[in-house]
């Protein structure tokens, strides 16, 4: 049987986001299924020596067009949220939460509703009464997912996680890993699908 695609992302990712909307359906298209894994961009970013892309002189500017080009290029529902970036850590340890206590199909459910809100909705998902109601909406036990996600344990998975992640080799969102070949960028893409269809590239 084919090994699952793993998919790195940190929910304040434009490319990312844009990643998540179509990660599963590439992934069944060729048998395979996708280990959906949130990271935290700002304690990799302490390792690379990177910074958000819309800090950076000159690449700024240019990243924020290209969000909005991406978008339109491949008809992807986008606007940017007036306040971005911004922290994601509450809503990556509360899909952990979810992943252990309702299963893999709730919590990827989360994340991908977590996306919309953000990069869409315009919300901030890094409020804990935007991230109880997008669990309220998918049937998920609210107040327990915010008591749980702030537990020590799962914020201990949490940062283990993220540095399981750093030891692979992930440096960025999205960042998919199959086969034993990374792919950084939603830009990437085709050379993945290629993979997957080829199984070379």
């Amino acid at each position: 049987m084919s090994k699952p695609i793993d998919f790195y992302f940190d929910f304040s990712s434009p490319y990312g986001y844009f990643a998540s909307t179509c990660i599963d359906e590439l992934a069944a298209k060729y048998g395979r299924t996708v280990k959906w894994h949130p990271v935290l961009l700002g304690a990799i970013f302490k390792t690379t020596g990177a910074a958000p892309l819309p800090t950076v002189p000159l690449k700024g500017e240019y990243s924020l067009h290209d969000f909005e080009r991406t978008a339109r290029f491949y008809g992807i529902h986008y606007r940017k949220p007036a306040e971005f970036p911004l922290s994601t850590q509450a809503a990556a340890r509360a899909m952990l939460w979810i992943r252990q206590h309702d299963g893999e199909e709730k919590a990827v459910a989360f994340a991908k509703a977590v996306y919309h809100a953000y990069f869409v909705d315009g919300l901030r998902i890094d409020r804990p009464e935007v991230l109880a109601q997008i669990a309220f909406d998918l049937g998920i036990d609210a107040a327990r997912m915010i008591e749980g996600s702030n537990d020590p344990a799962i914020k201990d998975e949490f940062k283990e996680q993220v540095d399981a992640a750093m030891k692979r080799g992930v440096f960025g969102s999205p960042f998919i890993i199959v086969d034993h070949e990374s792919f950084w960028g939603f830009d990437r893409f085709a050379q993945l699908e290629a993979l997957l269809k080829d199984g070379k590239i």
